[in-house]
């Protein structure tokens, strides 16, 4: 799942493509989703709001502005490929996908900051994300008190699993969350445990690429944190990710060539 931001405050610089003047820079946002594709990336997610913890929302009109912009030309690039939308706002799902039909829902709530979000998506019948955090987008940095991080996200996608039946959502993805609303050490604990959520039967989404998991650690930049990206999706994907949520595809797809490699059944 290659990352294409519609926006210009994303942590990682590369994956910006607002321009100066707030309006999406449409021609760099389409070479972006070109080279994700090129490299290998199967789904690209597109992102109108930063959710990098702390970060302030634009609110759902602006996402809707940014993403009606850029939509058209993608879908008409790339007919083919897989489209997430990653919000939180459920008018802005509904507008979607009167414009370009059926996507994947990415949404870092898990259908918590929008009471509608839920009921929407099973309404249309889509493929959704679900990730795990604490908080709103303001407070969640400061929420980090676990007994037992991987414990604790079990039950709350336990409590997820049954309002996703309650609302007709059959597809669904889990993202455990790394980032939000955990320390290093904690996200690192997580990264050991993932292998504890194959009991769900979901597809699993691992997004750790250039995190502050990463650069916090070792006291770099994001711009710095490549290499070991590519060692935690490795582990990842040892620990059964099938997911893996990108911003360098090239990189990312060796890493699962290698996996297959040297872990796959043969």
């Amino acid at each position: 799942m290659g990352i294409v931001n519609l926006t210009d405050n994303s942590y990682f610089s590369a994956s910006r493509c607002l321009g100066e003047n707030g309006d999406v820079d449409i021609q760099k946002a389409l070479s972006r989703a070109e080279t994700l594709v090129a490299e290998g990336a199967t789904i690209l997610d597109i992102g109108a709001c930063s959710t990098r913890p702390g970060s302030e929302p634009v609110g759902e009109a602006e996402e809707w502005r940014r993403l009606k912009a850029f939509l058209p030309v993608l879908r008409e690039r790339f007919p083919h490929v897989l489209i997430s939308i990653d919000t939180y706002w459920a008018s802005v799902v509904r507008n979607v996908h009167s414009l370009i039909g059926d996507f994947i829902v990415n949404d870092v709530s898990a259908g918590e900051d929008d009471p509608d979000m839920l009921r929407t998506v099973g309404e249309l019948g889509l493929q959704y994300v679900a990730m795990h955090k604490r908080g709103d987008s303001k407070t969640m940095q400061s929420l980090t008190g676990y007994d037992d991080v991987c414990a604790e996200i079990h039950s709350y996608f336990e409590e997820f699993a049954a309002k996703a039946r309650r609302f007709g959502i059959h597809d669904w993805i889990l993202d455990p969350g790394f980032g939000f609303a955990k320390t290093v050490e904690q996200n690192y604990e997580l990264m050991r445990g993932l292998s504890g959520f194959a009991d769900f039967r979901r597809r699993i989404l691992v997004g750790v690429s250039r995190k502050s998991m990463i650069y916090k650690k070792f006291g770099i930049t994001p711009e710095e944190a490549l290499p070991a990206t590519q060692a935690l999706h490795l582990a990842a994907l040892i620990g059964g990710a099938d997911i893996l949520r990108v911003h360098d595809a090239a990189p990312a797809a060796q890493t699962v060539e290698i996996y297959r490699e040297l872990y796959a059944e043969k």
